[in-house]
């Protein structure tokens, strides 16, 4: 019997509340007055949140609070309250249900730290770009005014930094293992992913007068119970993939398309193994047990005090993320257990109309005035075509927070709303910023069929290669630019997500729809690095692939008679990354031409895979113990700057610091003053050289592309329900640091 993916209730399949007489409201409302306008007497739920109020699909309020309302249910929104006291919290009185409680767009600590735990000087989710408006760890801040304002009303906890901490995590900031943020914030119940069914059932139950800790069958959903419930097997993690030098291990690469509830590797033995050769078991477990099969991993005490079992549970927690055969996880910590149900299933196309379709007014809520909100001009004129990203970069929290399952717009949706876009939004010049999503290229892109999709244990589809099982015509997103460009009133739609130029390869006549249309003189994408060490370990394809990528794009722009230039980003210090890795990376950036004006360190996000190798220096996606592969990582401050230097190789402050190393790594055959070496024997006056860079700083082709070259700053506009590119959920960063394709 081949597994399918479950199946679920549609969005708008459900009563509505009574309170649906009311309407949609112009905005959620932000106060008593404006509730008075509306003539509520109260609301049904209360939204807080880290972000100012942008009523828009970007933005995580915005969707969950106009979900709530097509379902019949008031709902205001508590925007950056101050959480010094509880005051602020009790400004719309006491929600009828719930409050629900996110941090924002963002992880509130990556929101307000970089990667070297400096405070940022701005925050591109408040009006005016003003830092400062949003607690570390908001969730759970939030989560106790909300209880102190009101000790009996629920409290739902969701967003990106809900999803990415719902399990015991390494904190980057602490530098130790913390609670699931479900006990630190002591919320009811956590929301994880894209959480739209989740909200609405919960919702519904609740208004029915269902007691909130009595819900505990709704995916997507965690909580707390004392222990297993009458009727559930419980399997040790360490069945799944045990830890320490074994010879059975899930195998995540294999495509088992069966029932199984694990299907394991054996070793033919130690030549096999040194050529890493497996032969696949399937031990039979009926899908019966496998609904009613709980994973226990091990104790946040252990996982607190033993590093390689974190990598281990953050190994499972990764192996149990498909919605079509995950299991739920469970996990002790103190007297209590942690409980995870299984994943989201995926919003069909229709449900996905549905939600984007929802009356939003596309523009921040009036109370900012004419404050600029920096993550709102990035994507007013953007559309989000698709969720989803079946790239499993390490570093990224895309996947965690979305899933891997591409979620599609149809074409009609997308046009209704570009059409929206030209006739309401104000300043519109008929330039769409960007159709994209995490990745601008995988809409409409999926498994072959969906039986393969719901068994697939695989934590990539393109890596180490595009997976044969993978579908990969890019014609329907080729129909879809082509309608955009028609309509009337648009000048020019731009692509500005990030592309994942080894799938764009597989179809040159998509690279050429793009190059030739759709590129405003730059296309940004992500190689990430030139070396098979730290690309491994970020399972991105090698550089061939973007050379390849590159060449259709210079033909492709040639035959246009067009100027364009590709923008390459890089990461420094990503695990797996030695100091020889970096310094070929920079030879190979100034053979090319190109300057990094600003650079991205690899940012520990919460859950990530690789914030697990940064942690235990083990390598999750192979076999975990104590003996098991060792991974580079990069983590005294010296070496995170060398690093870092090396991607700025042409800025002179770097140079005294570049020449000891080279020195040191017995490389100072590229010390020197020819176009060869990577620095200059000696150290120009900064003064006078800064000014000699003004005055002739006229560059021209890929000089200039290496100027303008910019960081991924892991602060996206896009992220839905939680969501870079968001950590967009476009593309940008949505959420958790450096999640990009």
């Amino acid at each position: 019997m081949a597994l399918s993916m479950p199946a679920a209730k549609p969005l708008f399949d459900y009563p509505k509340y009574w309170a649906e007489c009311f309407g949609p409201a112009p905005f959620l409302p932000m106060s008593r007055e404006e509730m008075d306008l509306l003539g509520w007497d109260g609301c049904d739920v209360i939204i807080v949140t880290g972000d100012a109020y942008v009523d828009h699909p970007s933005f995580g309020m915005a969707i969950i609070g106009r979900l709530l309302e097509a379902q019949g249910f008031r709902v205001g929104i508590i925007s950056q309250p101050d959480w010094h006291s509880k005051h602020d919290f009790m400004k719309l009185g006491k929600p009828n249900l719930f409050f629900g409680v996110a941090a924002g767009n963002m992880d509130s600590m990556i929101n307000r730290y970089t990667a070297d735990r400096k405070i940022r000087s701005d925050d591109a989710y408040t009006a005016g770009g003003k830092a400062g408006k949003r607690p570390d760890r908001a969730s759970a801040v939030y989560s106790q005014r909300c209880r102190e304002a009101f000790k009996d009303v629920p409290i739902v906890l969701g967003g990106i930094e809900g999803s990415l901490r719902r399990i015991a995590h390494y904190d980057y900031w602490q530098d130790k293992v913390r609670h699931s943020l479900l006990l630190d914030s002591k919320a009811d119940i956590l929301l994880y992913g894209n959480a739209e069914r989740a909200i609405v059932e919960v919702a519904q139950r609740i208004s029915r007068g269902e007691n909130v800790q009595s819900i505990t069958d709704v995916r997507g959903t965690a909580f707390v119970r004392k222990d297993t419930p009458a009727g559930w097997f419980e399997l040790d993690s360490t069945r799944v993939d045990r830890p320490g030098k074994v010879d059975k291990i899930v195998n995540p690469y294999v495509n088992t398309q069966d029932t199984s509830a694990c299907a394991v590797e054996q070793s033919k033995g130690p030549e096999a193994e040194a050529n890493d050769t497996q032969v696949i078991h399937l031990l039979p477990n009926p899908r019966l047990e496998r609904d009613r099969t709980v994973i226990r991993l091990p104790s946040y005490e252990k996982v607190k005090n033993d590093a390689v079992l974190y990598a281990h549970a953050n190994r499972v927690l990764h192996l149990e993320t498909n919605p079509g055969n995950a299991r739920a996880l469970v996990q002790r910590d103190g007297e209590k257990d942690v409980w995870f149900n299984p994943p989201p299933i995926p919003l069909d196309t229709e449900e996905m109309d549905y939600v984007f379709g929802l009356p939003y007014a596309r523009v921040p809520h009036p109370t900012y005035g004419d404050a600029k909100i920096p993550a709102y001009d990035m994507i007013r004129f953007s559309v989000n075509i698709m969720r989803g990203c079946f790239g499993g970069c390490t570093f990224c929290s895309i996947t965690e927070h979305e899933g891997r399952i591409i979620q599609n717009r149809s074409h009609d949706s997308i046009i209704r709303e570009i059409e929206e876009i030209r006739d309401k939004v104000p300043g519109f010049t008929g330039v769409i910023s960007d159709l994209g999503g995490p990745t601008a290229n995988m809409y409409r892109l999926a498994c072959k069929t969906p039986e393969i999709e719901a068994s697939c244990r695989k934590p990539s589809c393109v890596f180490p290669g595009v997976c044969s099982n993978l579908q990969t015509d890019h014609s329907s997103l080729i129909g879809l630019y082509r309608k955009a460009r028609e309509l009337p009133g648009v000048k020019k739609v731009l692509i500005a997500s990030g592309l994942r130029y080894d799938l764009a390869v597989l179809s040159p006549e998509y690279v050429k729809e793009l190059v030739t249309h759709h590129v405003g003189g730059y296309l940004k994408i992500a190689p990430e690095h030139t070396e098979a060490g730290p690309l491994n370990q970020m399972m991105k394809p090698g550089i061939g692939s973007y050379d390849r990528f590159k060449q259709m794009f210079e033909k492709y722009t040639k035959e246009a008679g067009k100027e364009q230039y590709l923008i390459p980003y890089f990461i420094a210090a990503h695990p797996g990354t030695t100091d020889e890795d970096m310094m070929n990376l920079a030879l190979w950036l100034k053979r090319n031409g190109f300057r990094a004006d600003q650079v991205q360190a690899f940012y520990p996000s919460p859950m990530a895979t690789a914030t697990a190798m940064y942690h235990s220096g083990k390598n999750p996606l192979r076999k975990i113990g104590y003996k098991s592969e060792a991974v580079t990582v990069v983590k005294g401050e010296r070496q995170r700057r060398l690093h870092k230097a090396f991607l700025r190789y042409h800025d002179p402050k770097n140079w005294p610091l570049l020449r000891d190393t080279l020195t040191e790594m017995g490389r100072a055959d590229l010390i020197g003053n020819s176009k060869q070496h990577l620095v200059p024997t000696h150290q120009p006056a900064l003064e006078g050289y800064h000014s000699a860079r003004r005055k002739n700083s006229t560059p021209q082709g890929s000089k200039k592309v290496g100027r303008i070259l910019t960081q991924h700053t892991g602060l996206p506009p896009r992220d839905t329900g939680g969501g870079r590119k968001s950590t967009s959920t476009k593309g940008k960063g949505r959420g958790a640091g450096r999640t990009a394709g």
